[in-house]
C-alpha cells in the first residue's frame, strides 16, 4: 500500500521554492512505496489553509511546506513567519498528520538559495526527510 505525501509549494520566489521542490521530490520519489501530490499556492500566507485541509481530509501520511520568506525593513515577515509556524504546527498536533518546515526565512536572496541547494544542502530535501522519518515513527507507535 502505497504511503501519500503531499508538498505545499509557495509560488512566491520561485527560484528558490522550485529548488526546495525539486529536493523534497527527489527524497519522496526515492521510496517506491510513495505517492506524492504537489500543490501550489500564491505564497507562504496560503500554505496553512491547504495544509489544515489535507489533513482533515484524512489521506496523506505528511505534509511537507515549501516557501519562502525574505526579510525586508518592516516587521512584516516576522509576523507572516510566526503565523505561519504557529499554524502549521498546531495543525500537525491536533491532527497527528507531521508537516515538514521547509519554508526559509533568509535576510536576502543570496541566503534563500544557499538554503534551496547551494551552500547549506537544500531544506526541501530535509524537510521531506523529515517527514518520512516521522511519518514511519508514528505508523510503529
Amino acid at each position: 500500500m502505497a504511503r501519500k505525501f503531499a508538498l505545499i509549494v509557495s509560488r512566491w520566489n520561485e527560484l528558490v521554492t522550485r529548488a526546495l521542490e525539486e529536493g523534497a521530490l527527489e527524497t519522496l520519489t526515492a521510496h517506491d512505496d510513495v505517492e506524492v501530490t504537489v500543490l501550489h499556492v500564491p505564497g507562504a500566507w496560503e500554505i496553512p489553509v491547504v495544509a489544515a485541509t489535507l489533513a482533515r481530509a484524512g489521506n496523506v501520511h505528511g505534509i511537507i511546506a515549501l516557501g519562502c520568506i525574505l526579510q525586508g525593513e518592516t516587521m512584516h515577515a516576522d509576523l507572516l513567519a510566526g503565523d505561519v509556524s504557529s499554524s502549521l504546527m498546531r495543525i500537525q498536533v491536533e491532527s497527528g498528520v507531521p508537516i515538514g518546515w521547509g519554508i526559509l526565512t533568509p535576510q536576502n536572496n543570496e541566503q534563500a538559495l544557499d538554503r534551496a541547494g547551494m551552500k547549506h544542502g537544500n531544506k526541501g530535501r530535509e524537510a521531506a526527510q523529515a517527514v518520512l522519518d516521522t511519518s514511519e515513527l508514528i505508523a510503529q507507535i
